[in-house]
């Protein structure tokens, strides 16, 4: 296969990881509409602290003339016009879900648009973006169409390999991570396959079609949604019967095949995400996903539930809730992660303030400024006090809030939803 020049389009969690593993090899312009996002990455730092500062540098390259003298390298621009050389281009923007849980594409639209305006004839686009089954040829294709005035499978191709990207994870990153491809003719799905099977040392698996591929990708979250639903609602039954829900998936887990699933939050922009959209797909077709959707309305209560039972547990101590202070420990969606997309612990906040507590939340992961700008929400500086929260919730497990010391005391609820606390200064783990 001809050394191509790799276009990335979008430079997030998936995209940046993405763009260094190729740049390795190949000569990699990568583009986002975010300008200061990208004098940052000129700067060789990755604000979402997905890849390494050195790993970025090592791979950086000023301007494109220095991609073009050493054949490897990542270029960084908010210019489109910077992506014209390039051959194969990799979507991936964001394809989230708006307040009434629908898919919203129009990230993809746009990058369809500006796609068109930039590529040329025998051009091969790739999408990343997670989306249901028939977007990439039955929408994403007919906007290159227009936008570019080129014949789909005559003038340029399409494929589709789906982005299992698990933020904060350090252990399984983009190389490491099996790679489901496809293509929209068997030569191009095949050429799609080499060209991933050269970064990727996990191997990749050619799927059978593009719509194979784009179903992989929503069923792989959805499955894992399905079972923290049912340890969810578990954790539920086991509150009413007076049961410590650790204690009975410890018991259950000793078999060996008992699947191992916590009850907690579920956020981020996959697993809280994706059943929506194959639901969409569903309910386009004439069928209502009666599992699908009881999962996600679970999983989605649970913020709400979590508030809840902390306020029974002040109210059994006869600690007043109305003007109490309580303390949120966590705000990104995970735990020793900066994202804080689609976070749950927003529904804990809004449910003890409707309850006209003064509530606190400190995350030494998330970024104030984006939480202030995509929540409204001021975050604490340092650590506080904890003897000044009369409620405490814990309600992400990093590392930083392992050492935290407590003690038992008979004015304050300690509430454990991630179940890492010290058993005796806890009331309740969820």
């Amino acid at each position: 296969m001809d050394q191509p020049k790799i276009g990335i389009f979008g430079l997030g969690y998936v995209g940046l990881p993405l763009a260094v593993a190729f740049a390795q090899k190949y000569s990699v312009v990568g583009f986002d509409i975010r300008s200061e996002h990208i004098r940052k990455l000129c700067d060789g730092v990755d604000r979402t602290q997905e890849v390494p500062d050195k790993e970025l540098q090592a791979v950086l390259r000023t301007n494109a003339a220095a991609l073009r003298e050493e054949k490897t390298g990542l270029f960084c621009t908010d210019m489109l016009g910077e992506l014209q050389s390039c051959s194969i281009y990799i979507v991936t923007v964001p394809t989230p879900i708006d307040k009434y849980k629908r898919p919203v594409l129009a990230p993809l639209e746009k990058a369809n648009e500006m796609l068109g305006t930039v590529m040329s004839t025998g051009d091969i686009i790739i999408y990343e973006s997670t989306v249901y089954p028939g977007v990439t040829e039955e929408e994403c294709v007919p906007q290159l169409e227009r936008a570019s005035g080129l014949t789909y499978n005559r003038d340029f191709f399409v494929g589709y390999s789906p982005e299992r990207v698990n933020p904060g994870d350090r252990k399984h990153r983009v190389t490491t991570i099996k790679k489901v491809t496809s293509g929209s003719t068997p030569e191009i799905a095949k050429r799609i396959d080499e060209l991933y099977a050269s970064i990727i040392t996990a191997g990749t698996f050619r799927a059978a079609s593009i719509q194979v591929a784009e179903a992989a990708k929503v069923i792989e979250n959805s499955q894992r949604d399905i079972n923290i639903a049912f340890v969810n609602e578990l954790a539920k039954i086991f509150e009413r019967l007076e049961i410590d829900t650790g204690d009975v998936l410890a018991a259950a887990g000793t078999k060996w095949n008992f699947l191992p699933f916590s009850p907690g939050l579920v956020g981020g922009h996959c697993i809280g995400v994706d059943p929506y959209y194959l639901a969409q797909k569903a309910q386009e077709v004439g069928y209502h996903p009666e599992i699908l959707l009881a999962g996600r309305r679970i999983n989605d209560s649970m913020g709400r539930y979590v508030a809840g039972e902390l306020v029974k547990l002040m109210l059994k101590k006869n600690l007043p809730v109305t003007d109490s202070r309580i303390l949120i420990l966590g705000f990104t969606f995970k735990e020793n992660c900066p994202d804080v997309r689609n976070t749950r612990v927003i529904d804990i906040y809004e449910e003890l303030r409707s309850y006209h507590a003064r509530v606190d939340i400190y995350d030494p992961w998330a970024d104030a400024d984006l939480v202030k700008h995509e929540y409204a929400l001021d975050l604490l500086s340092g650590m506080p006090s904890m003897d000044d929260y009369s409620g405490i919730v814990l309600a992400v497990a990093h590392d930083k809030f392992a050492g935290i010391e407590l003690e038992t005391q008979s004015d304050r609820v300690v509430y454990d939803v991630k179940g890492v606390l010290d058993r005796k200064v806890v009331d309740k783990r969820l």
